[in-house]
């Protein structure tokens, strides 16, 4: 089946003469066994029955499948959150004394995080451009363990050749984790690229309506898969069987949202390069962005998310984020309403000025997660708002 249609039809557990159209919520913590021997072999695999939803849950083990199968993965693990899902990969790989390289523009939890490592653990972290595969030859040492990048960059879009760095990795020996919030399976699968793991924040797009907070971590071998099973489990970041089954009502009209998105993104990245107020726009699909040509190499489409940079930097960033009526201002993004955050004060708050102009993000630098709603209305929305 194409990526569309398994976005609809979920796996769903049958009943004796037949079986639900959707899939159920199995709200409970615990599972009763008639036979011990049974309940201990559940505790120690999470293919061997359900015991405590901690370690597994129908509703969440839906979910997984589900993932696993757009993503073209073997299996996976839904955690209660995207920095659930992050710590739960970095802490299960990561070992005192190695190193990480990752690409300098990142998202802002997983920047703290990665900073978190280094300094309580000794984890040392080397950031690329994102620009070079041979940056990653270049970074590698003896302790290099792990390759973290992301499809689309949050939040300034910018896309790395995937194919090309996972290859350097791969070259190197190192477990490639990719980040694919942005671009969701529908525009990119990262494994059929050679990604160990992908990331998702389950909160974004895949949720999809700004009611669901998640995360979700999908395995390209079974041997990893088991290994960070166990280390999640241990953490507590399970997701909730409620979470998991808005998140699989999400996914199944993932496919029409993600192209809505995509088009109304694109008409707003059009306008906004022609508006005088606008210094850039950065959006993948738009041809002047710098990254438009690896894009087309391996995205299906551009994403939802764009940023601009505003001519009077950090005042007019301000300004325009309090006079928008329609979209609001919101940290979090991938609903069907339109978001929008200045990053350099919220989201990446945690980078000093080095950092932020290392990741490219400016005074004057606004990201805005588009939304389905008709985008004339957006548009009229943005015009009112920026500086004649």
């Amino acid at each position: 089946m194409r990526p569309a249609t398994r976005a609809v039809h979920v796996p769903v557990p049958p009943l004796p003469n037949s079986r639900p159209v959707s899939v159920p919520i199995y709200q409970t913590s615990n599972f009763a066994f008639d036979d011990p021997d049974a309940l201990a072999e559940a505790l120690e695999s999470p293919d061997s029955g359900f015991v405590y939803t901690r370690y597994a849950n129908p509703t969440v083990r839906a979910l997984e499948d589900q993932l696993a199968r757009l993503e073209g993965g073997v299996a996976a693990v839904c955690t209660a959150s995207g920095m659930g899902a992050i710590s739960a990969v970095l802490l299960s790989t990561l070992r005192s004394g190695d190193h990480v390289i990752a690409q300098s523009c990142l998202y802002g939890g997983t920047y703290a995080m990665l900073n978190d490592l280094a300094a309580r653990f000794g984890v040392d972290v080397t950031y690329i451009a994102g620009d070079d595969p041979a940056e990653v030859a270049a970074a590698v040492r003896p302790t290099s363990r792990v390759l973290y990048l992301e499809t689309i960059a949050n939040p300034v879009t910018k896309v790395v050749d995937l194919p090309a760095f996972l290859a350097a990795g791969r070259a190197a020996g190192l477990v490639a984790v990719v980040d694919n919030t942005f671009a969701t399976p529908l525009l990119c699968r990262p494994i059929e690229h050679g990604a160990d793991v992908v990331v998702h924040s389950a909160t974004k797009y895949l949720g999809g309506h700004s009611d669901v907070t998640g995360g979700a971590l999908v395995f390209a071998d079974d041997r990893r898969y088991r290994e960070v099973w166990h280390h999640a489990m241990e953490l507590g970041a399970a997701a909730d069987p409620f979470a998991a089954w808005l998140t699989i009502r999400g996914i199944q009209t993932l496919p029409l949202r993600v192209r809505q998105h995509c088009a109304n993104a694109a008409v707003l990245a059009e306008r906004l390069a022609e508006h005088p107020a606008v210094v850039s726009v950065r959006w993948p699909g738009h041809p002047d962005h710098p990254d438009h040509e690896v894009a087309r190499g391996h995205l299906s489409g551009f994403g939802g998310t764009l940023v601009f940079d505003l001519a009077g930097g950090r005042e007019a960033g301000y300004a325009f984020t309090k006079a928008v009526r329609l979209a609001r201002l919101a940290v979090s993004l991938g609903g069907v309403e339109t978001t929008l955050v200045h990053p350099a004060s919220s989201s990446h708050r945690q980078l000093d000025a080095d950092a932020l102009l290392a990741a490219g993000i400016g005074e004057g630098t606004v990201r805005v997660s588009v939304g389905i709603e008709d985008v004339e209305d957006l548009w009229e929305d943005f015009a009112q708002a920026l500086p004649l």
